[in-house]
């Protein structure tokens, strides 16, 4: 197995990390286009971080800091590259990135049907919290 890099996504790399969360990751977001990617890279350019050996990309993380909470998205590894620690590295490097921010506390957004997803988060130290529920309401949408 040959080592991999951790870096931050650049604006170039838009396209492969959609292609590779249509490939890699559960489900799909309203924000899965490049519009909503470039937005993100804009913002906060070390939020999307990546791993990638010998310019394959084989994982993704959102590591979301707001100056208030601490939020991961799209945790995700190429099938062919799982159970090799990818996610693991990642995970370490969002964790550093909330650590030297100030932040305390990590949350993930995990969907309810993706059972691999749910334990691979449980093997990381995240538990469910019972008490919360996500509400969302779309926004620029005609009728709101």
């Amino acid at each position: 197995m040959s080592e991999y890099e951790l870096r931050a996504a650049r604006p170039e790399d838009i396209d492969a990390v959609l292609a590779f969360w249509a490939e890699s990751a559960e489900g799909t977001s309203i924000s899965d286009d490049r519009a909503g990617v470039a937005r993100l890279l804009e913002r906060d350019p070390q939020a999307l971080i990546l791993a990638e050996r010998a310019g394959v990309l084989l994982g993704t993380v959102i590591a979301g800091w707001d100056g208030w909470r601490c939020h991961l998205y799209r945790l995700a590894v190429h099938p062919g590259a799982r159970r090799q620690g990818i996610g693991a590295a990642l995970l370490d490097a969002a964790h550093a990135r909330f650590e030297q921010a100030g932040g305390r506390r990590a949350d993930a957004m995990v969907l309810e049907h993706n059972a691999l997803g749910r334990a691979a988060w449980e093997a990381a130290g995240y538990g469910r919290e019972e008490q919360w529920r996500r509400w969302t309401k779309p926004l620029g949408v005609e009728g709101d």
